[in-house]
């Protein structure tokens, strides 16, 4: 018998869970059984309340990674507007950051067991740095930050990466069951839930092999767009831009999940500027530093508090510094910083 564990946790969508628990219900019922669907939270039996007023779901047992099946991980309700407590980023960090991400991690090495998302799910395992070059797809609203954990977004209904599979906005839950049905218990099952439903699936599953198709679209790097003092530069000038902002930084970042302490160590040699970023015991180095005027833009690759590619940009009055930090469509988080 092949077990589905629908994940729930504080604050996720009742439609991402509620759609794929009635699709797998149904198929269960016309494979004689051969599937059963039980809701499960990382801590174990309990009343979870959803991100929709509140309303209250049972999860009958604690999630287990090592059952042969399929474990599906919804999306949250919030707010999407804003970078409060309430807001959907916030939501998808506190599910992140319990033991569900190590739980899910264990599940992707299962060779039994296939994860799948719906909406905002695939970024509960993507913060939780489980999908770094992987392809998936989210809501479209949070596609931007997808790409920022370093995954790789499909624009796609559902995107079907073998053991991860992953579907979009809210009614994806629908075609991404049916497609995981049509998987496990073949067509005829998943097109006798199809009638049904009345529902017909939609779009074309998206899957890595095949001709791949050409891609027209000019793309333009944001780093090389004319400078705004005008081009024309001497090394004098670069390396006098540059050096204001040497030197050993302590800074603040306001993030949507608390206050984070960054110490920044930025040296210039030759013009070119240099740096590095430490959180903790946690050193990464600036990604394609650029100087324009008298702004700094660099990326950063972090784990902490989630795992995301951040793009910083900072300028420098005295020993002053000030700035932003962004990730994809979340808030840009604000940066004040010292020199020391």
């Amino acid at each position: 018998m092949l077990t589905v564990q629908i994940v729930l946790f504080d604050g996720f969508d009742l439609l991402d869970a509620i759609a794929p628990y009635e699709v797998f219900c149904a198929a269960g019922m016309m494979a004689d059984r051969a599937l059963r669907v039980e809701f499960v939270t990382a801590e174990g039996a309990r009343l979870v309340p959803s991100g929709v007023n509140g309303l209250k779901m049972e999860a009958s047992s604690r999630l287990n990674p090592d059952l042969k099946g399929i474990i599906l991980v919804p999306g949250a309700s919030g707010e999407v507007d804003g970078d409060g407590s309430s807001s959907i980023p916030a939501i998808l960090t506190r599910a992140m950051n319990t033991e569900l991400t190590g739980m899910l991690e264990q599940a992707l090495g299962n060779p039994d067991s296939v994860v799948a998302t719906v909406c905002g799910g695939s970024l509960v395992l993507a913060m939780g740095g489980l999908l770094e070059g992987r392809p998936a797809v989210t809501h479209h609203l949070g596609m931007d930050l997808l790409g920022a954990t370093g995954a790789i977004p499909v624009m796609a209904r559902v995107v079907d990466d073998g053991n991860l599979v992953s579907g979009g906005g809210v009614t994806s839950g629908l075609d991404v069951a049916l497609h995981l049905v049509e998987r496990e218990l073949g067509p005829r099952i998943a097109h006798a839930v199809e009638q049904l439903f009345e529902f017909e699936r939609r779009g074309t599953v998206w899957r890595n092999f095949g001709f791949a198709p050409r891609n027209g679209a000019a793309t333009m790097d944001p780093n090389t767009a004319a400078d705004p003092a005008g081009g024309q530069d001497t090394l004098e000038n670069a390396i006098a831009r540059a050096s204001v902002f040497d030197g050993e930084w302590d800074t603040t970042i306001a993030t949507p999940v608390g206050k984070q302490a960054v110490k920044l160590h930025i040296a210039t040699v030759n013009g070119v500027i240099q740096g590095t970023a430490m959180q903790g015991d946690e050193v990464s180095a600036f990604i394609d530093p650029d100087l324009q005027g008298n702004t700094l833009r660099w990326s950063q690759r972090i784990t902490k508090p989630m795992h995301l590619n951040l793009k910083f940009e900072v300028t420098v009055d005295g020993d002053v510094m000030t700035g932003i930090a962004k990730a994809g469509v979340l808030p840009a988080s604000k940066l004040k910083g010292k020199r020391r």
